[in-house]
């Protein structure tokens, strides 16, 4: 059993982005087309491009439509909002701020400004931020960033009564259970992560980052398998080359050049990051 401290060293590697796309230029092209045909003074337009639209198509959007009209709070809310959805959490930092100093930020604009800084961890900044929320102001997101906030500070019971309140008020709970398995990998409390994810993937069975961090729970301890999910042969391939990390983290080498060397199978097409440490291990 890995001792709980070297299961906290481990939590950063559990937090990593670990998938990424990439279009092709044509497709691209084509879709800045139509974005430059879509009227700037349709909300409903301005809704779906923070909702189903590609992240990186919201956020050039929100960019050009804004820059010919600067004055549109809709316009500037939506901007914001769409980089936190791209993950551009600078630049969405810089976005609420602005937001928040023209006087036209919202309590909810609020807890997304924080959420950003939360994410670049900056942890004084978050809580100066909650304090001057509303006290009536209560929302799964406010809950959530203090839940996170517990976390920084290692409070756990205040973390923990934090992901309870968020997952009765929210829409969707499996973020929220997939956020509260984090915090409880992070404290070495491998069941109650275990138990964490498995309610996320009931509630969302395609959400990735649950499933990969079921998985790193295993390898935390020592338990290299794959979780019993639904996943694409992609996913597969990721999940054991995440496993094959955590692996040589670990001192397991053997066991590392195994879960490589199935990734590499596993994967639908070439898959360079798992055949190089392949290639690097076998030197």
């Amino acid at each position: 059993m890995i001792a709980r401290s070297a299961a906290r060293g481990l939590a950063a590697f559990v937090l990593l982005g670990l998938l990424s796309a990439c279009a092709q230029q044509g497709a691209q092209d084509a879709k800045t087309a139509r974005l430059d045909t879509n009227p700037i003074d349709n909300l409903n337009l301005n809704d779906i491009m923070l909702t189903v639209a590609d992240a990186e198509d919201a956020v050039e959007y929100f960019r050009k439509t804004l820059a010919q009209n600067p004055d549109r709070e809709d316009l500037q809310r939506g901007y914001a909002y769409a980089l936190m959805r791209a993950r551009k959490y600078p630049e969405a930092r810089l976005a609420f701020r602005a937001l928040i100093e023209a006087g036209r930020a919202q309590p909810a604009d609020r807890v997304e400004y924080a959420h950003a800084l939360a994410r670049l961890e900056q942890w004084d900044d978050v809580a100066a931020q909650l304090a001057l929320l509303p006290e009536g102001f209560v929302s799964a997101r406010r809950l959530m960033l203090e839940a996170l906030l517990a976390d920084h500070r290692r409070d756990w019971a205040a973390a923990d009564a934090a992901y309870e309140r968020a997952r009765q008020m929210a829409a969707q709970p499996a973020p929220v259970y997939n956020n509260w398995g984090v915090s409880k990998m992070a404290r070495g409390d491998f069941a109650g992560a275990e138990e964490a994810f498995e309610k996320a993937l009931t509630y969302d069975p395609s959400l990735f980052s649950a499933k990969n961090n079921l998985a790193l729970t295993y390898g935390l301890q020592r338990r290299y398998r794959l979780p019993l999910v639904s996943m694409t042969d992609e996913e597969r391939a990721i999940l054991k080359h995440n496993l094959g990390l955590l692996a040589l983290r670990q001192g397991d080498k053997a066991v590392a050049r195994g879960l490589f060397a199935e990734a590499v199978e596993a994967h639908p097409r070439h898959f360079e990051a798992a055949a190089a440490k392949l290639a690097a291990l076998d030197e």
